[in-house]
């Protein structure tokens, strides 16, 4: 195609995932294009842990809270109090996140652009090429197209990325998150602490997640998720709100958007396509925390497209995900089982923030958050926790 540009990468998506790859391919030299939609900000709590700030060098200036203790609440309002000893979890605006993290890719060298993914073609030499729509200066949209040895779908959950290039991908399964950005009020209703982040884990908010109230310094992220389509999110956040005495705090801006809960089989055409973030399906179970693994996948996923620009050999393209799930399979697994039985039924539930109330679990849970792995420095605490579930599990445990 004559006069077409041509990239080594196409990076479709801007979030964490897209952001991190498209930095980390133009630091190795690569011509990148960064292709983003406008105006789109992903609902989520914002929190990051110490091991992505130090993974990736996220300045301390973004973080626009730091959380000092998080807080489970029952179905009967029992409330839990843990303690981060020694640290704290990074709170961030994702609207100011995200932006950094293409503009630092940008500085990096990568090419950004605006524009929507329409579909990917074949160029006669068998090149990739991605096609999408930009807006013009009059407000009309202009179809588009580049050429690409390699594209990195970090699209989101439902990628259309995804879709075209890897079979099967369509048939995700997600929860759905919806949360509210309101302004911390002057006068603050009793029990507010704005280092605290609180989880609620209640029927009546969620029949099968939970729903969150996550400090951002001068606003709040309050918010709820479910896989029931007829369950009211917008009700629970609303009755969430009452229930801590925002209901009348000014409302910044509302959003909504699927998220996956288990990772795709296949994360590659076997051709030139590779996935990140949520488009692979890297949100994990039980916790919805996303931008970690999805930052850490992005940096997969360049490092899987660089070998195979480097050496031609499409099975490159498969170290993303084996790379990934090798670091993090069993966190994955044992989250989503603990998501399938603990949030099953508000009597469940009661009995999971009791076990919360543990000094063994808080500390080898916040261990396990922090640094991204499953810790198995205490034999001891993991088989007085193990006795303690089992006591749960069959009812010989008092709530």
């Amino acid at each position: 195609m004559t006069g077409v540009e041509t990239f080594d990468v196409v990076v479709v998506g801007g979030g964490p995932a897209g952001a991190t790859a498209a930095h980390d391919l133009a630091c190795k030299g690569r011509s990148v294009l960064l292709l983003d939609r406008a105006g789109r900000i992903k609902p989520c709590g914002g929190a990051i842990p110490p091991r992505l700030i130090k993974d990736f060098e996220i300045p301390d200036f973004l973080l626009v809270a730091k959380a000092k203790s998080a807080r489970m609440v029952s179905p009967s309002d029992k409330q839990v109090d843990i303690p981060i000893e020694g640290g704290f979890v990074g709170m961030v605006d994702r609207e100011q996140f995200d932006e950094w993290l293409r503009a630092r890719a940008a500085v990096a060298g990568a090419v950004r652009r605006t524009g929507m993914f329409e579909r990917i073609t074949r160029d006669e030499d068998g090149v990739s090429v991605v096609h999408y729509k930009s807006s013009d200066e009059t407000g009309g949209a202009t179809s588009t197209c580049v050429r690409a040895r390699s594209i990195i779908g970090a699209d989101g959950a439902r990628s259309a990325v995804a879709r075209q290039a890897i079979p099967g991908t369509e048939n995700i399964k997600c929860v759905f998150a919806y949360h509210e950005i309101i302004r911390a009020p002057v006068l603050k209703p009793v029990g507010y602490d704005g280092s605290r982040c609180d989880v609620f884990y209640q029927g009546a908010l969620s029949p099968d997640f939970y729903g969150w109230v996550f400090p951002h310094g001068d606003t709040l992220s309050i918010g709820t998720g479910s896989a029931d389509k007829g369950f009211s999110l917008r009700h629970a956040v609303s009755t969430l709100r009452q229930t801590i005495g925002l209901e009348g705090a000014e409302t910044v801006r509302r959003e909504g958007a699927p998220l996956p809960m288990k990772p795709l089989p296949r994360w590659d055409n076997g051709r030139d396509v590779v996935l990140a973030g949520d488009a692979a399906g890297v949100v994990a179970p039980a916790s919805g925390e996303g931008i970690y693994y999805a930052m850490a996948g992005g940096r997969l996923a360049a490092e899987a497209a660089d070998t195979f620009l480097q050496t031609g050999n499409v099975r490159a393209l498969k170290l993303a995900r084996q790379r990934f799930m090798k670091a993090h399979r069993k966190v994955f697994l044992v989250l989503g089982i603990m998501q399938w039985f603990w949030y099953s039924s508000d009597k469940r539930r009661e009995r999971f923030v009791k076990i919360c109330e543990d000094r063994d679990v808080q500390q080898l849970t916040f261990d396990a958050y922090m640094n991204k792995e499953l810790v198995r420095k205490r034999p001891l605490a993991h088989a007085r926790i193990f006795f303690k579930d089992m006591a749960h599990l069959l009812g010989l445990a008092r709530v």
